[in-house]
């Protein structure tokens, strides 16, 4: 084997590899060799073919096999002389005329390309300085908890046959749809309970029959949404005769032993304290979010060496083709936001260069400690993906345990994981005392000290959205199934945000 190195040019390479033709020939004829033992050909007992037969009929096929098992080996060997990992699968492309070279009358020649990963040298992590908000559970929180579930479990009780329907209230109702005057299809429901305020009916729906009481029979004019499911009855007025057989009243359920055994919970101190560790886990979850950011930007900042170019690209165009994913899904263009493609393209940069750099010290570090993830977490990590999937567990399965590519992307955050876990143990962390809001923030957000008391829970903000100012996109409803969902409405779509880790 002769190497000729092309071109080295910062973490960049190019060389060509050329195996003599004797070579192959020597490796065919010994595969030949090992195989005419097993051979069967017409006309031949078994075992005794010869030679050259073999080669004759088989020739072809098996100096495909030994070229291609030559380059693999020559590859390998390379890259093991000259020391050197490659950042990404390397490109290989076969020089001049490949008949010649499979009738074993030239030499095989291939250019080989490819990034090499930079040495590293990390930093002392006992140096490391990390902030871990944290908050206590207080019992405050654990009765708003108890309050939001015996609210998702509210019973209706009837109100008297004059009541009249008032938002929040349920009503038991017959209806009929029509198009000029003509039923339609999934437009007929008897016996529907429909709580008004819901949403789960097309806007104006609900709205008409506040004030309605057991007894009435009123027409509920609406139009049906530009964007509804089923375009014969999209932004079509429409008449639904709708009769009111009862009203009924939200009541929720009370908070008692009762309600606690009526969820398999042996008694409500037993729900709270399940209802507490909830709440804990889900602090802790948060709190790590916050850590694991403050430790990636600190190992980011921490490190510096030679990106390989074609980890940066190929990391920048999946961040780019998602970003113009999400534009298409919110009915967004660039030119529409407020940011120029070239200012997002410098950002959008910024954060593949920050990936690649992190995952490069976090592959170094789990290689230098030979931190790696077990065969068991690795089938964890897989049941917790399938579960994602009810009803498709099997196929799901067999998915990943077939696609070694699809396996990785379990193992990646795993490993990350444990590195980052490993990482921690030696750093200097310090637990800080926060608000409930500081501690739902974005991970990065500014944490405050001396959290406020009683401070009411809120969602956690939406990160960063790709496309500044960029409006939801209106929901695409849903196909209606017969009878009562004809009068229905999808639910409104969250615009998908950006995330830099």
């Amino acid at each position: 084997m002769n190497i000729k190195e092309v071109s080295a040019e910062g973490l960049s390479r190019e060389l060509q590899i050329t195996v003599p033709a004797a070579d192959l020939v020597a490796k065919l004829d010994a595969r030949i060799d090992d195989i005419k033992g097993t051979v069967q050909l017409k006309g031949f007992r078994p075992g005794k073919v010869p030679a050259a037969h073999i080669r004759k009929t088989y020739g072809a096929q098996l100096m495909g096999e030994v070229i291609q098992e030559t380059v693999n080996e020559t590859s390998q060997q390379m890259l093991t002389e000259r020391e050197e990992r490659p950042a990404m699968q390397p490109e290989i492309k076969l020089v001049g005329e490949v008949d010649p070279v499979m009738q074993g009358e030239s030499d095989l020649v291939y250019d080989i390309s490819f990034d090499i990963i930079p040495a590293i040298d990390l930093i002392d992590f006992s140096t490391v300085k990390l902030t871990r908000p944290v908050v206590e559970v207080d019992e405050e929180k654990v009765d708003e908890a108890l309050d939001r579930l015996a609210s998702s479990r509210k019973d209706f009780e009837p109100r008297g046959k004059t009541a009249k329907a008032r938002a929040g209230d349920r009503v038991k109702i017959d209806f009929i749809g029509r198009i000029d005057g003509e039923a339609f299809e999934g437009g007929t429901a008897d016996g529907f309970d429909l709580e008004l305020g819901s949403g789960q009916f097309i806007p104006g729906f609900e709205d008409q029959l506040i004030g309605t009481k057991a007894g009435d029979t009123k027409d509920v004019e609406v139009a049906f949404p530009e964007e509804y499911g089923n375009a014969e009855l999209a932004g079509k007025p429409s008449v639904f005769e709708v009769t009111v057989h009862e009203v009924s009243a939200p009541k929720d359920a009370e908070i008692n032993e009762e309600f606690a055994t009526s969820l398999g919970m042996e008694s409500l101190e037993k729900l709270r304290d399940a209802i507490r560790d909830q709440i804990g886990n889900d602090y802790t979850q948060m709190s790590r979010g916050h850590l694991k950011k403050d430790l990636l930007d600190q190992l980011s900042e921490g490190h510096s060496f030679e990106l390989p170019p074609s980890m940066v690209a190929l990391e920048f165009d999946q961040i780019w083709q998602q970003f113009q994913n999400e534009l298409e899904q919110q009915g967004q263009k660039i030119d529409e936001l407020d940011e120029s493609e070239d200012d997002l393209r410098a950002e959008y940069q910024e954060i593949a260069e920050r990936r690649v750099r992190t995952g490069l010290v976090l592959a170094e570090v789990g290689s230098k400690n030979e931190i790696d993830v077990t065969q068991e977490e690795l089938n964890q990590g897989l049941i917790q993906r399938v579960q994602q999937f009810p009803g498709q567990e099997q196929q799901v399965f067999e998915y990943f345990q077939k696609n070694p590519e699809a396996m990785a992307q379990i193992r990646a955050p795993l490993f990350e994981e444990k590195v980052v876990d490993f990482i921690c143990e030696m750093a200097d962390v310090t637990d800080t005392p926060v608000s409930i809001e500081a501690l739902m923030a974005e991970p990065g957000a500014a944490v405050e000290e001396k959290p406020a008391k009683k401070a009411p829970a809120k969602k956690a903000p939406a990160k960063k959205a790709a496309a500044k100012k960029a409006p939801a996109k209106k929901p695409a409803a849903k196909k209606a199934p017969a009878k009562k969902a004809a009068a229905k409405k999808a639910p409104a779509k969250k615009a998908p945000a950006k995330d830099d880790k």
